[in-house]
């Protein structure tokens, strides 16, 4: 019979302006916690592009690489060692590094993140680039990136409108001879692609025989995992060997620890954990201590404890729903404000909501318990 009766719902919305004031701030830790593990997430995904996008299954780095904003030049001889071994099919060299771009109607200079490679290899997916390959194989012609930031010029429209784009990296001029798209990160504002004969010419202080990564496809039904191992077994030592997935973590994992960019999100998202906890606590606290002569009345009339505790309890998940809805609602037009503003991939995943949604309802459950030690003074002999 009791259980009929929403006595939690009914407490909690006696006083209707502080239930309103409880889902806002739930609301905004609920809020914080998404905007700050989106932000750390866009981090990680917006740097591993270029890796998820390469056409091979196992990597050689420089062992004094720490990730693709330091990459470290290694000897590709190497890399064609690579090629006698079982297993194979083909290799690719990979040169990467960071050009003064020059707008030459601003005269602004920044950088800008160059990828060069042999053009006559399929080294990347991203599905401007088969479409611009003979581009790619002409004299100081460079592919752009059309979505890197705004402040390296209209390019784009440039480009699509059919005009001629000249354009400056380090000194050297280059034609934009088309358009891909990866995309900005926290370690580049922009990029460019070019084959490796014009990269050299760009960065006229590297020397060919010198790579920063390279590619090693294997032949068709080949075991991974047992061409890795025999690479690193039989490989110098002065190389690093990586499966693909392998990379990826080894640039995420730059960024999650040898940079204090994934501590301070991290450290955002523990703090909205921490506020809600506060305010759910206040609240909760508030309620019991506002209606303890109605929980001593219940319990000189039979209800024990467990009950008691029960209808906080369920206190607890009420404000965990209906404060979790709204954070979320505002979470999604803040990810489209950071998209627009900082051209990161910032979107909801269902496993953040799943997991913001569980860390919703631990505060509010966190913040219960500790408001159910309020209940103990609820004592029919004291109250009355």
């Amino acid at each position: 019979m009791i259980l009929k009766i929403p006595l939690p719902w009914l407490q909690l919305t006696y006083k209707k302006m502080r239930f309103l004031v409880a889902l806002m701030g739930i609301g905004f830790a609920v809020m914080l916690m998404f905007l700050q593990l989106g932000l750390r997430d866009a981090l990680f995904d917006s740097a591993v592009r270029l890796h998820k996008s390469l056409e091979c299954d196992i990597i050689l780095l420089s062992p004094l690489s720490t990730a693709s904003i330091a990459m470290q030049s290694f000897s590709q001889r190497y890399l064609y060692q690579a090629l006698g071994f079982e297993g194979v099919e083909s290799v690719s060299p990979v040169y990467v590094d960071f050009g003064v771009w020059k707008n030459l109607k601003t005269r602004r200079a920044r950088l800008i993140f160059v990828i060069g490679f042999n053009p006559t290899k399929a080294v990347s997916n991203l599905p401007d680039i088969p479409n611009n390959i003979n581009q790619l194989k002409l004299e100081d012609v460079a592919l752009f990136d059309r979505a890197s930031r705004p402040e390296f010029g209209t390019i784009p429209d440039e480009y699509n409108q059919g005009e001629r784009v000249i354009v400056e990296v380090s000194g050297h001029r280059l034609k934009i001879g088309g358009l891909f798209q990866l995309g900005t990160s926290f370690g580049s504002d922009g990029n460019l692609i070019m084959s490796d004969d014009n990269f050299l010419r760009v960065f006229t202080h590297r020397s060919k025989g010198l790579i920063d990564v390279g590619l090693i496809k294997l032949k068709s039904g080949t075991n991974a995992q047992w061409v890795l191992a025999n690479l690193r077994k039989n490989l110098d030592k002065g190389v690093k060997v990586l499966s693909k997935q392998g990379y990826i973590d080894f640039e995420k994992n730059y960024w999650n620890t040898s940079t204090a960019i994934g501590f301070i999100f991290d450290l955002g998202a523990m703090i909205g954990f921490t506020v809600g906890t506060v305010i759910v606590y206040q609240i909760l606290y508030a309620d019991v201590s506002d209606h303890l002569s109605e929980y001593a009345t219940l319990k000189a009339i039979g209800y024990t404890n467990h009950y008691l505790l029960g209808v906080v309890f369920q206190e607890s998940l009420i404000l965990a729903s209906l404060g979790y809805l709204p954070g979320m609602a505002i979470s999604l037009a803040l990810y489209a404000v950071v998209k627009n503003a900082t051209l990161l991939p910032i979107a909801m995943s269902f496993s953040r909501a799943l997991l913001v949604l569980a860390l919703t309802v631990l505060m509010c459950l966190i913040s219960g318990v500790i408001a159910m030690q309020k209940l103990r003074d609820a004592d029919p002999v004291d109250i009355f």
